[in-house]
């Protein structure tokens, strides 16, 4: 069944920046999210594979996870001097964005993270998040050997980045999609 649009009254006052790991669902609740906020949605992985012409696996492989972060750095220094040029302009429009998992982990980019909009973590439990992972082969750093002890051994390395960077934290296992989007859009709206 297709989601009916939104009224243009669901647009958001500041842009949204999704963080959490791997499968925690920052993308498909960002589509969720744009969708009903009518606002324009962007996916840092998707945006440097694009402006790469290569996959996130092959760019783990051909030049390593560092030169990885090094580019998600750059995308996010772009998006903040673009909203620099644009805030205050008529056209302006806050955005949904969903960044890589590994993304937080840079305080640089936490901070920059601040100056595009408000962070939310979606949060989930491991045993949701292998789940969620399941036979996908797009995620270099679950590849090989044992995915649920690599999933919480990046877990543990990354929960307390998370929280520190997040303005909100919720807690996704046992929520749907669609109810995880209409909850940050009431969340936003009354901010």
């Amino acid at each position: 069944m297709t989601e009916k649009a939104p009224e243009p009254s669901g647009k958001l006052r500041e842009t949204i920046l999704l963080i959490g790991f791997m499968g925690g669902g920052k993308t498909s609740v960002g589509q969720s999210l744009a969708f009903r906020a009518n606002v324009p949605f962007l996916d840092t992985d998707e945006m440097i594979c694009e402006k790469e012409g290569r996959t996130i696996p092959t760019i783990f492989e051909q030049q390593g996870e560092n030169a990885f972060r090094d580019m998600e750095t750059r995308l996010l220094r772009e998006l903040v001097e673009e909203k620099e040029n644009e805030k205050g302009a008529p056209e302006w429009t806050p955005q949904v964005i969903s960044v890589g998992g590994g993304l937080p982990l840079r305080e640089e980019n936490r901070e920059l993270m601040h100056a595009l909009g408000r962070v939310i973590y979606l949060k989930a439990s491991p045993e949701v998040l292998e789940k969620r992972v399941e036979g996908d082969q797009s995620r270099p750093l679950l590849q090989g050997g044992d995915r649920h002890a690599k999933i919480l051994s990046l877990m543990a390395a990354r929960e307390a980045i998370y929280e520190d960077a997040a303005d909100i934290s919720i807690l996704t296992d046992h929520m749907t999609v669609r109810e995880t989007a209409r909850r940050i859009l009431a969340m936003a709206r009354s901010v």
